[in-house]
C-alpha cells in the first residue's frame, strides 16, 4: 500500500492535500478504507459549515461498522463529493482520488500532521 507522499496524514486515517489557492481535499486514507470494509453510506459535513481539526463532522457507515470522520484541518467547507454520496463504495476502490471526501479553506492547519512515512510506519506498513 503506497500512500501518496504529497498529502498529510492524520492519526485518525484522514488525509489532506497541499493548499491551492487556500483550499484543500479531504479524504481517508486506504488503510482505514480498508479497515471499514465495504464502505455503504457517507455522511459529510455541508458546503459552508464550520470544521475544526481533531473533531468529528461526518460518519462513514460499512458493512462492519459505523465510524466517525475527523477533520484533519480547521476552516469552512467548500464543496463535498457528490459522487461519493451517491457511490459510496468510491471511499474503498479510490481512497486518494475520486474517493475524496470533501474541501475546506483551511484556517489552522495543526502541526502533528504526518508525512506519508510518518503514516507509514504509525501504521506499521
Amino acid at each position: 500500500m503506497s500512500n501518496p507522499q504529497q498529502l498529510r496524514y492524520s492519526k485518525e486515517h484522514e488525509w489532506v492535500s497541499p493548499a491551492e489557492d487556500g483550499v484543500s481535499t479531504v479524504g481517508i486514507t486506504e488503510h482505514a478504507a480498508n479497515a471499514l470494509g465495504d464502505v455503504v453510506y457517507v455522511q459529510l459535513p455541508e458546503a459552508g459549515a464550520t470544521v475544526t481539526a481533531g473533531e468529528p463532522c461526518g460518519e462513514l457507515e460499512s458493512t462492519k461498522s459505523v465510524s466517525d470522520l475527523y477533520s484533519p484541518v480547521s476552516g469552512e467547507v467548500t464543496e463535498v463529493n457528490q459522487d461519493v454520496v451517491d457511490d459510496p463504495a468510491l471511499v474503498n476502490s479510490a481512497p486518494f482520488e475520486g474517493g475524496w471526501l470533501f474541501k475546506v479553506r483551511v484556517s489552522e492547519e495543526p502541526g502533528d500532521l504526518l508525512s506519508a512515512d510518518e503514516y507509514a510506519a504509525f501504521t506499521h506498513e
